[in-house]
């Protein structure tokens, strides 16, 4: 493991705090770079992400992504608890905090859109980001692409409908180009280079093998920059809003950590090897968040509080995914143990 991988939270710290000092000295900067976007994808985020990613790509084989089918039970629990779990349990612990616990703290119409936020996170699983997790925890990278493309394919159909259902609302708009472009920006594009590479290197496994590593430390570089922009583009909110900030992330901690635990556990009891519990395990925590934020603001507008808890959702989602990479790793003996 080499230096970036060692210390990659602390690299990530870092990123974070060069985000937040850069965005508040630069700020007309990082607004021109912020309106570089298109279907509210911001391109020189996808570029640093497609950079994180298709290194990864490049170890699929296609060869091997057939046998996925005979194993379905990590496909079976990634479609649970993506869409039939999350959502309402982030509507829930949505309510708890905003309609219970912080009540006195947040008037009642901030507190809906809180919780409209929190919503449109909870029913947008992760489509990039979930690559580099899977990285992180030598995931199966077969096994992590179809679980992202199945429920991609399934995003399609149902969003809107548990969109609606959750929020109350029965005109929800999905914004086709960014649910679109971001697919084919961060999977299908990167996954034809990686295909395209693969089959030029493969000829020579040691040929293959050495590029890969030549090419790893690039990923954590895409991964760094995306850190940096992420908090550089919402350093003037997070100096502005740092109490805001604090109540949405404690409900979105909860739900990412308990929702985390409930699909560790739930793959260890369905003896899921190792390799396909951790990325599965990752998809049902992470978010979409390009598409959340877009429909946040197509729904209730630019500076609502719904739009505020997506943005919030991106601040704290690398630091807690780190840290449940963390814990995959170090849990791995609980799945594939050392036979004496």
């Amino acid at each position: 493991m080499g230096i970036f991988e060692r210390y990659l939270s602390v690299w990530v710290g870092l990123s974070i705090a060069a985000g937040v000092v850069l965005g508040n000295l630069f700020p007309e900067t990082f607004a021109v770079i912020a309106k570089l976007e298109w279907a509210h994808v911001n391109l020189l985020v996808a570029v640093l992400i497609w950079i994180m990613i298709y290194p990864m790509m490049v170890q699929v084989d296609f060869s091997a992504v057939k046998d996925v089918g005979k194993k379905p039970k990590g496909l079976l629990l990634t479609v649970v608890i993506n869409w039939l779990v999350k959502p309402f349990t982030m509507a829930f612990i949505g309510w708890l905090f905003f309609k219970g616990l912080f009540a006195d703290w947040v008037d009642p119409q901030t507190a809906n859109e809180y919780i409209a936020g929190m919503i449109l996170l909870g029913v947008a699983p992760c489509t990039a980001m979930v690559f580099v997790w899977s990285q992180l925890t030598k995931g199966d990278a077969n096994y992590t692409l179809i679980q992202v493309s199945v429920n991609d394919l399934i995003m399609i159909v149902a969003f809107a409908p548990i969109t609606a259902f959750l929020l109350g609302v029965s005109d929800i708009t999905v914004p086709w180009e960014t649910l679109l472009s971001s697919v084919i920006l961060y999977v299908v594009l990167p996954l034809i280079a990686g295909v395209i590479t693969r089959r030029r290197l493969e000829k020579n496994a040691d040929q293959l093998d050495t590029w890969l590593a030549n090419v790893k430390p690039w990923s954590v570089v895409g991964l760094l920059g995306t850190v940096v922009l992420l908090f550089g583009f919402q350093a003037p909110t997070i100096i502005a809003e740092p109490q805001s900030i604090v109540l949405i992330a404690i409900p979105l901690l909860l739900q990412t950590y308990g929702i985390f635990a409930i699909t560790y556990w739930a793959a260890k009891r369905m003896n899921l090897p190792h390799n396909v519990a951790g990325p599965a395990s990752m998809i049902g925590t992470s978010n979409f968040f390009e598409l959340a934020v877009a429909v946040a603001i197509s729904l209730f507008g630019l500076h609502s509080g719904a739009a505020l808890a997506t943005v919030v959702g991106v601040l704290v989602e690398v630091p807690v995914m780190l840290s449940l990479v963390y814990v995959v790793n170090a849990t791995r003996h609980w799945f594939d143990p050392v036979k004496a």
